[in-house]
C-alpha cells in the first residue's frame, strides 16, 4: 500500500472533525485545490483508509444521558454466540475483544444508570458463557480533537 502523506493526514483531521463540510470550504481551510483535494479523497475512499462518512448523534439530547463500560470474562468455547448476544442487548454500543483483565469491553448508553446496570447484570451477564461482569459508570465524558500524523 502506498504511503499517506501530510496532505492526507490534513484531510483525514479535518474531515475526522466534521464530515459534513463542503469540499469548497474544506479547500479553503486546507489551501489546496478543489480538484486536487476531490481526487485525494476519492483516493483515500477507494483505497478503504476512509470507510464511510456518517453522523455522530448528540444521544443526551435523546434523553440517553447515562453512560458506562461493562468487562465480561467469557467462556472462550461460546465466543461467538456471547458476542452476537451482547450485540443485540439493549443500549449496547461497542463491543472490544481485549486483553488484560478482561475478554471483552462493552461500551453502553442509556436513560439512567439503573437501566445501564440492569442491561449489564440482567441481561449480559445472563447470557450462557458470561462468567463475571463489572461495570464502570461514567462520571464525565471529554471528546479530545483527533489529529492523524505520519508515522515514520
Amino acid at each position: 500500500m502506498a504511503r499517506l502523506d501530510e496532505l492526507d493526514m490534513k484531510i483525514l483531521s479535518s474531515l475526522h472533525a466534521d464530515a459534513s463540510v463542503s469540499v469548497p470550504r474544506l479547500s479553503k481551510e486546507l489551501g489546496i485545490n478543489l480538484s486536487v483535494l476531490y481526487s485525494r479523497i476519492k483516493r483515500l475512499q477507494k483505497r478503504g483508509v476512509i470507510e464511510r462518512f456518517t453522523v455522530q448523534v448528540n444521544e443526551d439530547m435523546l434523553g440517553m444521558q447515562a453512560g458506562a463500560l461493562a468487562g465480561l470474562n467469557i467462556d472462550p468455547k461460546l465466543r461467538e454466540s456471547i458476542l452476537n448476544e451482547v450485540e443485540k442487548a439493549e443500549g449496547v454500543r461497542l463491543v472490544r475483544e481485549v486483553t488484560g483483565r478482561f475478554d471483552v469491553i462493552v461500551n453502553l448508553r442509556g436513560k439512567s444508570l439503573d437501566e445501564l446496570h440492569r442491561a449489564v447484570y440482567d441481561v449480559i451477564g445472563k447470557i450462557p458463557g458470561v462468567m463475571h461482569t463489572e461495570v464502570f459508570m461514567e462520571v464525565s465524558r471529554r471528546y479530545p480533537p483527533v489529529s492523524f500524523r505520519l508515522i515514520e
